[in-house]
């Protein structure tokens, strides 16, 4: 386990937009950006067209691309196709893997949600998925929570396989450290940064990562 701990590398923030992602938000995202590490953003709007989707992704996209931070676009295959996304992340009924594969190419991120279940998990993984994302861990003020998923799936799937997994639902600074330590390769965030000062919180997860990565002197 030891081994396993030191070879690991550290987990790092995977930041979901909120739904409203027009007026100031472009400014708050590079402000977010800016403040630490975050490998990924999700770009993630409901009830809008896809070219107005596109529209509001414009901004964002190129606020990543400038600090090399993964723009990901939620649930729609055809929307990260037409925006040239660096992937997607797909919900149950939103399409399968090698359906996005095809679309958008073998370099794109490819994200499945597998909420609690470790078969959903391993079908994503057969399937050429790049990560899969486990929760909710906690309630969340985003999105209905349907299921709750355990700290030992993360535990089982480290020790199982090699593709990345995601931890998400409710997750705080307060609150990541076991989810960390159990071995979340990325901790999806939303409410907890854009409810507030999202400058602040982003420093704070990444403090908070630190000092519970289980091998934290080894990576100094």
């Amino acid at each position: 386990m030891s081994d396993t701990d030191i070879e690991r590398e550290p987990t790092a923030l995977y930041l979901i937009s909120p739904l409203e992602v027009g007026g100031d938000f472009p400014q708050r995202l590079a402000r977010a950006l800016d403040a630490g590490p975050v490998a990924a953003f999700q770009f993630r709007v409901k009830d809008v067209d896809q070219h107005e989707a596109a529209r509001l992704a414009e901004p964002l996209q190129a606020i990543c691309a400038e600090r090399g931070v993964a723009f990901i676009v939620n649930d729609s295959i055809s929307l990260a196709k037409r925006i040239g996304a660096d992937g997607v992340h797909l919900g149950q009924d939103d399409g399968a893997v090698e359906e996005a594969r095809d679309a958008l190419g073998k370099d794109a991120q490819i994200g499945v949600t597998c909420h609690d279940s470790r078969h959903l998990a391993m079908e994503a993984g057969e399937a050429g998925a790049d990560y899969v994302a486990f929760g909710a861990y906690f309630p969340s003020t985003t999105k209905e929570t349907k299921h709750v998923a355990g700290v030992d799936l993360l535990e089982w799937w480290q020790g199982i396989f090699e593709i990345p997994c995601v931890a998400i639902g409710g997750i705080t600074p307060d609150n990541c450290g076991p989810l960390v330590a159990a071995g979340a390769d990325f901790i999806a965030v939303s409410g907890a940064v854009w409810g507030g000062d999202e400058a602040l919180a982003i420093a704070t997860f990444t403090k908070a990562i630190e000092a519970a990565m289980p091998s934290a002197s080894a990576q100094a």
